[in-house]
């Protein structure tokens, strides 16, 4: 599968945005979904997953209640909505498929958050 992120850019402290990743092939419905973020000389860190179907969400402490990730199948897309953006949510963002939920082999490209104070 390959993948396609969206729809970042810069915003102050409070602000939204909503992340998208467009993904390839007829498959998609079948792969778990993960987004992904790297800070400026930090590691890359989860942010949230979503699995097949979308029963079964997960985020990480730092973003839980203020981001919200879905899938829409019939248009190959999942989406990240973040709210209440903070300074450190500044960074990298990547969407990520797998076939299981700790493991994403398939990686777009990246899009840039920066949250300004």
């Amino acid at each position: 599968v390959q993948l396609q992120a969206s729809g970042g850019g810069s915003v102050q402290a409070g602000g939204s945005l909503r992340l998208s990743c467009a993904g390839s092939g007829r498959t998609f419905s079948g792969y778990y979904m993960g987004w992904f973020r790297q800070a400026p000389g930090k590691e890359r860190n989860f942010v949230a997953r979503i699995s097949r179907g979308g029963s079964s969400i997960y985020y990480a402490d730092s973003v839980k209640g203020r981001f919200t990730i879905s899938r829409d199948d019939a248009k190959n897309t999942v989406y990240q909505q973040m709210n209440s953006l903070k300074p450190e949510d500044t960074a990298v963002y990547y969407c990520a498929a797998g076939i299981a939920m700790s493991n994403f082999p398939y990686w777009g490209q990246g899009t840039q958050v920066t949250v300004s104070s």
